[in-house]
């Protein structure tokens, strides 16, 4: 039995078709109805392709040494000007090469399509730590509201300007420098830190360079005696986030202050939600009536927003009642204050706030007035 040959399928198209696909592949209309004509016609004088195509004579020569220009077609004299299709290699492989970027191009549209987005996140990694202290000079110079600092004495050297120039400004600027083995002798004085900072702590051990300014931006290298020799830039909220809990736990919390501006009595300002619940949850149990005006932003609407009335209470989840409550690091689930206001209660969060009406950037407790005696 005779085996049946398989059939090629030969898919054709129309003539219309066919030259809006060579317009689709950079031919202009007439340069593809011209060279469809050739086709169609072999070798034939211009005068014939010109009848039998729609391009008007006085195009039909410019037309056609275009398309001899890009390979398409050659012309020759005999006994008046011809022409005629050329090798139809070098059109084929234009062709080919064109229907491959397409293909290219889609797969990558269809690539970026499926990536996550990365609108508004900047993270780089540098190689010069140079680079790194050049981008927190320029970052805390343009502090609005907060600045935390860890960083060596040689660094805070390097910095100061910049820290006094914001602190000067009304930055809220808390310091952390680190000397080895309990250099105290070598932290700058009173006098100094008054102008560079609101409060200043000193760490006792080796620690990376870090510098987290409102929220937003994060300078970050490891510390002198690290393998890894290179240097990290933020500009993105979420990931400054991480890096300021890392300042917080590690470069802040646990020293104690060798220099603060901030006094005990109202009004106080608070940058970070978490300490003024600390010292406000205390105030509350006594029966204190304690008045605050925060600054923020609606969570809603994204607008600024000010809530001004007095905390009528706090909320705290994942608090351990064995915990320290002088600790920060403590208040690691919700936490927030609820302002009674001339409008009503307003919930307001911290940093990164989503259930809460207001995420708070400042709190100011303005007054406090003490229970009264029974």
């Amino acid at each position: 039995m005779e085996t049946a040959r398989p059939r090629r399928v030969v898919v054709t198209v129309d003539r219309d078709e066919l030259t809006a696909t060579l317009e689709d592949a950079g031919l202009s209309p007439y340069q593809a109805d011209a060279y469809v004509t050739v086709l169609e016609l072999g070798a034939a004088p211009v005068t014939r392709v010109a009848d039998a195509s729609g391009v008007p004579d006085p195009r039909i020569y410019d037309v056609l040494r275009d398309l001899e220009r890009v390979g398409y077609i050659e012309t020759y004299e005999q006994e008046s000007l011809y022409a005629r299709a050329n090798s139809l290699d070098e059109i084929l492989d234009d062709l080919s090469s064109r229907a491959s970027r397409f293909t290219a191009a889609t797969e990558e549209i269809e690539r970026r399509w499926n990536e996550p987005s990365v609108e508004q996140s900047t993270v780089s990694i540098v190689t010069r730590f140079e680079t790194v202290i050049k981008n927190a000079d320029d970052f805390i110079r343009n502090a609005d509201s907060q600045v935390n600092v860890s960083l060596s004495v040689d660094h805070f050297d390097q910095l100061r300007d910049a820290l006094r120039e914001a602190t000067a400004r009304g930055v809220r600027v808390n310091l952390s420098i680190h000397t080895p083995d309990d250099a105290e002798a070598a932290l700058p004085d009173a006098t100094v830190l008054s102008e560079v900072c609101s409060e200043a702590r000193h760490r006792r051990l080796p620690s990376p360079f870090v510098v987290t300014i409102d929220r937003t931006k994060t300078c970050f290298a490891p510390h002198a005696g690290s393998t890894n020799e290179y240097g990290v830039l933020v500009d993105d909220r979420t990931h400054t986030y991480v890096f300021h809990w890392f300042f917080l736990t590690t470069q802040w919390d646990t020293w104690e202050p060798i220099y603060a501006a901030l006094d005990d009595e109202p009004p106080i300002d608070y940058i970070d939600i978490r300490y003024c619940v600390r010292d406000v949850a205390p105030l509350l149990r006594d029966g204190a009536t304690v008045e605050v005006r925060i600054e923020g932003t609606d969570t809603e609407t994204g607008d600024d927003r000010v809530v001004e009335g007095t905390i009528s209470e706090v909320v705290v989840t994942g608090f351990d009642d064995g915990a320290d409550a002088e600790v920060v690091a403590s208040f690691g689930g919700q936490v927030a204050l609820v302002v009674e206001t001339a409008d009503g209660p307003v919930e307001v969060g911290g940093w990164g706030a989503m259930v809460e009406a207001v995420e708070a950037h400042r709190i100011a407790v303005v007054d406090v007035t003490e229970a009264t005696a029974p």
